[in-house]
């Protein structure tokens, strides 16, 4: 089985999965993330069509504001 790492979790990859498809597999919900695939920051009008590839690194990133 082929798999991907998620924030340092190895998780099942599928040929053709999309940056918002993992997102929603993975129920990441919170409104403001940082995605990174193999150390390339990914925006986010692009989550759509980005393909993960097979072996990847993907960093999740939750920004937080405050004062």
């Amino acid at each position: 089985m082929s798999t991907i790492t998620v924030n340092g979790n190895s998780v099942p990859w599928t040929d053709g999965l999309t940056v918002s498809q993992l997102l929603q597999q993975m129920k990441f919900t919170f409104r403001m993330l940082v995605v990174k695939v193999d150390g390339q920051l990914i925006k986010k009008e692009l989550y759509d069509e980005t393909l993960i590839p097979e072996g990847a690194t993907v960093q999740v990133i939750h920004l937080i504001s405050g004062g």
